[in-house]
C-alpha cells in the first residue's frame, strides 16, 4: 500500500521552521502539500487588496448612514420642541386650547373679554 505523509499540518502548525523545512527536504507529499498551500496563499495575497477596498466603502457607507440618523434626528427634535401644538399633540393626544387651559372663550373658542 502506497501511505501518504500526514505530518504536513501538524508541523506547519505546531513546530517551527527549520523543522518543517527539513521535513519538506525529505518528503514528496509534503512537499506537494506545502506547494498548494503557496498557491493558496498567493491567491488570497491577490486579493487582498479588493477585500480590504471593500471593508473600507462598507465602513464609509456605515458611517454615512450614522452621520445621517443624527443628523435627522437632531432635526427632527429641534423642530418639535420649538413647536408647541405638535409637543401638546404628542403629549396629550389633542392639540390643547384656551379652554383646555382654563381661560374663559365664548361659542367659537375665541377669548371672552369682561368690558
Amino acid at each position: 500500500m502506497d501511505n501518504k505523509c500526514s505530518k504536513y499540518e501538524s508541523l506547519f502548525v505546531f513546530s517551527d521552521d527549520e523543522t518543517l523545512k527539513k521535513h519538506l527536504e525529505e518528503c514528496e507529499d509534503c512537499q506537494k502539500e506545502h506547494e498548494t498551500m503557496q498557491k493558496v496563499s498567493d491567491l488570497i495575497g491577490e486579493v487582498k487588496f479588493y477585500y480590504r477596498k471593500k471593508q473600507k466603502k462598507v465602513l464609509n457607507f456605515k458611517v454615512a448612514c450614522a452621520m445621517s440618523l443624527v443628523l435627522f434626528s437632531s432635526l427632527s427634535f429641534g423642530i418639535i420642541a420649538s413647536n408647541d401644538d405638535l409637543v401638546d399633540t404628542l403629549r396629550y393626544g389633542d392639540s390643547l386650547s384656551a379652554e383646555d387651559l382654563g381661560f374663559p372663550v365664548d361659542s367659537y373658542g375665541l377669548l371672552m373679554v369682561d368690558e
